[in-house]
């Protein structure tokens, strides 16, 4: 019998072209997580009354945001890049729509987190006449980065899963939910460690909720993919950061439900989720990485979805053939 073929590319170069991205781009990942979770708590704060959380997720946000956007425009070598994709808008790209997401959520978390370090500071910032408009407008400005929190935190997992980077890829349609729920596995953990336990009882409960919709999603985006696409995720690095991104978030969660009334627990159960949702985002990097680097991940996916289109009979079009 003759043995199946062993595909090897020309002189066993990748298929796909991998991202030129480093670790610049997966902090990027990570901070904007952060960012859009914090304001989301910031908001919540805001709104039932709790000034210190509300303070320290604006706070949290601002600082995210900027270290995420100086991770950004490292990566593009020039600020001005970054201005250049302001240009235009384009709603097909999620690069352009996210350049837009992030410029209008920083610009909201900027007010509110100025307007909280003008009150710590005991209203001692050069602000003159502008300090009355300053107070009037942060609770808009809450709402509004609150607002784009979100899309700042999801539209990451599009960009990536918009790319021909296997992994990424086949992960699209749920890539977004694991985001989503590491970003507030984030934003969390950093409220549980910056908050008294009597004012961060948003935050643990986002926390739990987040540790909940990170592993089902995480479970159902592998269900759903792909075996061999997914086989990154299991591998070398990558593997080991999203094996041990499960275990702290797991142990972040049960630290947060039992923290109610120890700051100690409150912050090592934060810091777990911190690390969780790091791991997250740098193992879904790495991981996507290395299936563009092996040609087998792009085109053993491509095979079985061609032999599908055959067996249900689609032989007339550009894909497939009858032969």
């Amino acid at each position: 019998m003759v043995p199946e073929p062993e595909f090897t590319s020309y002189y066993g170069r990748p298929v796909v072209k991998p991202a030129p991205w480093g670790d610049d781009v997966a902090a990027y990942l990570f901070l904007g997580g952060v960012a859009g979770g914090s304001a989301l708590l910031g908001l919540g704060g805001q709104l039932t009354g709790r000034p210190t959380l509300r303070r320290n997720a604006r706070l949290g946000a601002l600082a995210a945001v900027s270290v995420g956007a100086v991770a950004l425009v490292k990566d593009l070598g020039r600020p001005e890049r970054f201005l250049h994709m302001l240009r235009t808008f384009k709603v097909t790209s999620p690069m352009s729509v996210g350049s837009w997401i992030l410029s209008a959520f920083s610009a909201g978390t900027a007010v509110a987190a100025v307007a909280e370090i003008d009150r710590l500071s005991g209203a001692r910032l050069p602000l003159g006449p502008l300090r009355p408009v300053l107070q009037g407008v942060e609770g808009l400005a809450g709402f509004e980065a609150a607002l784009f929190g979100g899309p700042l935190a999801a539209y990451t997992a599009v960009l990536l899963g918009d790319t021909a980077t296997p992994t990424w890829n086949a992960a699209h349609e749920e890539l977004p939910f694991v985001f989503v729920s590491s970003a507030t596995l984030a934003s969390a953990g950093l409220a549980m460690i910056t908050t008294p336990v009597n004012e961060a009882s948003p935050a643990r409960t986002l926390g739990v909720l987040g540790v909940i919709g990170d592993v089902v999603a995480t479970r159902v985006m592998e269900h759903r993919m792909d075996p061999v696409a997914a086989e990154p995720l299991h591998e070398g690095k990558a593997g080991a950061m999203l094996k041990w991104s499960e275990r702290l978030a797991v142990a972040g969660g049960l630290g947060a439900l039992a923290a109610g009334r120890s700051r100690a627990v409150a912050a090592a159960s934060g810091l777990a989720l911190l690390a969780a949702s790091a791991l997250t985002r740098f193992g879904l990097f790495e991981a996507g990485l290395s299936s563009a680097r092996d040609p087998r991940y792009t085109i053993e996916p491509q095979k079985k979805r061609l032999a599908a289109r055959r067996a249900a009979g689609i032989t007339d079009d550009s894909i497939t053939t009858a032969g």
